[in-house]
Formats: C-alpha cells, sequence, structure tokens
C-alpha cells in the first residue's frame, strides 16, 4: 500500500462522518470510537463498523459489534483501516473467522487543486435530474445496486449533483457532499464512449467550485486500489492516499 498521509484523529473521524451522511444508511448507532450504520441496502459504507480513530481499537469492542449487528439480523461487516496499530484487532477477527476484502484506498486533496483542472465545469444541481439518474444508472452498473446507491445519494443531506453534458446529452456525472469541513467525491460516471476526454475533471472541477462557495478547502474520496483509471484521474487532481482499507465479513 502506499505511504499514508497523516491525518489527525479529528479528521479521520470528520471524514467517516461525512461518509456516512451521504451513503445514508437507515440508522447507525454508536460505541466509543466507533460507528455503526445499520442498512438492508448494496452499499457496505451504510451497513458496516467503522472505527473513528486510528489509534489501536480495544478488543473488547468486538463482541459488542458482533452482537449488534446479530440483533438487527444483519450479517456483521467492518471497515478497518490497514495500518499496524489494527493488528491485533484483526487477528482477532481472523481468529474468529473473518475474512476480509481487497483493499480501497480513501484519498485527501485540496479543492484549489480542483479548480485548477482543465477544462470548463460542469453544471451543479442541489437534486438530482431525470438525465443525471440515466447516467449513473447507465450500462456498466449492476441494475440492483445502482438503485440503491442513486437513492442512498439522492436521500443525503448536504450533496450536490453534477453533470457534464456534450453532444445534447449527459455523458459525466458525480455527487458532492459537503458536509464537516470536507468535499466527498461520490458517484462518479462517466458514459464509455467518452471515457479520456476529460468530462470526470470537469466534474471535479464543478464540486471544487461548490465546495469553494461554502468556504470548503478540502477534498476527499474512496477508490478500489485496483482502479488504475480512477487512480490517474485523483493523481491528477493531486489527491493522495491517506489510508487504505478493507471489509472484513464473517
Amino acid at each position: 500500500m502506499p505511504e499514508g498521509v497523516p491525518l489527525a484523529d479529528d479528521e479521520v473521524a470528520a471524514i467517516e462522518r461525512a461518509t456516512l451522511q451521504a451513503v445514508s444508511p437507515e440508522r447507525v448507532e454508536a460505541l466509543p470510537g466507533w460507528l455503526l450504520p445499520f442498512d438492508h441496502g448494496t452499499v457496505g459504507r451504510a451497513k458496516s463498523a467503522v472505527p473513528l480513530s486510528h489509534a489501536a481499537p480495544d478488543l473488547a469492542a468486538i463482541d459488542e459489534i458482533l452482537n449488534r449487528y446479530r440483533a438487527a439480523g444483519l450479517p456483521p461487516v467492518l471497515r478497518l483501516p490497514v495500518l499496524p496499530s489494527f493488528q491485533a484487532f484483526t487477528t482477532e477477527l481472523q481468529r474468529r473467522g473473518a475474512r476480509c476484502d481487497a483493499p480501497m484506498l480513501t484519498q485527501v486533496g485540496s479543492v484549489a487543486a480542483l479548480l485548477a483542472l482543465p477544462g470548463e465545469a460542469g453544471e451543479v444541481a442541489d437534486a438530482p435530474s431525470g438525465a443525471w439518474m440515466a447516467m449513473y444508472l447507465g450500462p456498466g452498473l449492476d441494475p440492483v445496486d445502482g438503485r440503491h446507491r442513486a437513492r442512498a445519494l439522492a436521500s443525503a443531506a448536504g450533496t450536490a449533483f453534477v453533470g457534464v453534458e456534450e453532444a445534447g446529452a449527459m455523458r459525466a456525472c458525480g455527487a458532492a457532499s459537503l458536509t464537516r469541513g470536507w468535499l466527498g467525491v461520490h458517484g462518479m460516471r462517466t458514459e464509455l464512449a467518452w471515457r479520456g476526454h476529460g468530462l470526470a475533471g470537469r466534474v471535479l472541477k464543478a464540486m471544487g467550485l461548490a465546495a469553494r462557495r461554502q468556504g470548503i478547502a478540502r477534498v476527499f474520496l474512496q477508490v478500489d486500489a485496483a482502479n488504475a483509471p480512477a487512480l490517474a484521474l485523483y493523481r491528477r487532481a493531486g489527491l493522495q492516499t491517506a489510508w487504505a482499507y478493507a471489509y472484513w465479513r464473517f
């Protein structure tokens, strides 16, 4: 994994709280140092326990987390940073039969770098239009998963919806959560035939403008560590990996 950008505990907590606001779980419970979202949809972040600090967690939290998810009729899932401080915790999860998925990355950067991206910024709206939904739910996205993700984004407070049109139709889109001092990037999609034309950068630039209007200077996102085209775009946008994380499932 790439070397992480160091963040203070309050920054980590703000990112995780903003993430849950954007994915709109049905409900969220709390334990000391943890958030426990509960949801029956397909969005992993909306139904996995997540720590609010990257300090070594108390192993005693495991039983309470597992019991709460099982009591809710949901399989226990934890979304944990891939860090030495979590080694003892994940070793105990493995002992109990948990297995982890391939890593994802949390990346951070500056709104100023988004504003420096080339091209004209896309259009920003307070709610997803029919064209935005059609673009987001287009080919390449599992229809059931897509509906769950679109519904979560549409119902989240503090989210703006960005689209870029070319040749008379929307060709790229994204959703920007604007909360807790961070711009969160979600729902990035570009029509296959229009990839490589700078449209995703124009979506990010529009998000940056929306963030600047609210006095927000920092940006974060989560991306699959194996998504090379997305990682190349985010490097051009000045984003760096803060930490890797993985889902632990039973």
